[in-house]
């Protein structure tokens, strides 16, 4: 499986911070009590990571990451009642779009839910682009 130990870590903190904050927060909150616990294990967290969107090979527009850790998954985060059916989409969408290839979709709702997508390098369409331009890192 791929970043299967990475994956499993990130997950433990999830539900460590669903557990502590529960539903009902802002996801900016979850964001940062995720990237201040996933830093006090030893990862390197960006947020606000842009990612550009190519057409025809020419730039077209960044698009926004919410977390990457380790440079190697990423991770959209959302907290609502109910999961807008295009989340898993736009997590797809990132990890095409990048050099990624793993992402978790980590649902902050009334119950602490999951979704792992993979985009393996050697099927997207044109060659990865990746530009980190954080924001904010610990």
């Amino acid at each position: 499986m791929f970043e299967e130990e990475l994956t499993r870590s990130v997950l433990g903190v999830f539900y460590d911070t669903h557990r502590a904050f529960g539903f009902g927060f802002r996801e900016h909150i979850y964001v940062l009590a995720m990237e201040r616990d996933l830093a006090a294990k030893g990862h390197r967290v960006e947020r606000e990571v842009a990612a550009m969107v190519y057409h025809r090979g020419e730039p077209l527009v960044a698009q926004t990451l919410d977390m990457v850790v380790d440079q190697k998954l990423v991770l959209e985060i959302k907290a609502t009642e109910r999961l807008h059916p295009s989340a898993e989409s736009q997590l797809f969408g990132y990890l095409c779009a990048t050099e990624l290839e793993v992402g978790l979709l980590l649902h902050f709702g009334r119950e602490a839910k999951f979704y792992r997508a993979i985009c393996e390098n050697r099927f997207k369409r044109h060659g990865p682009r990746f530009a980190s331009n954080t924001t904010s890192s610990l």
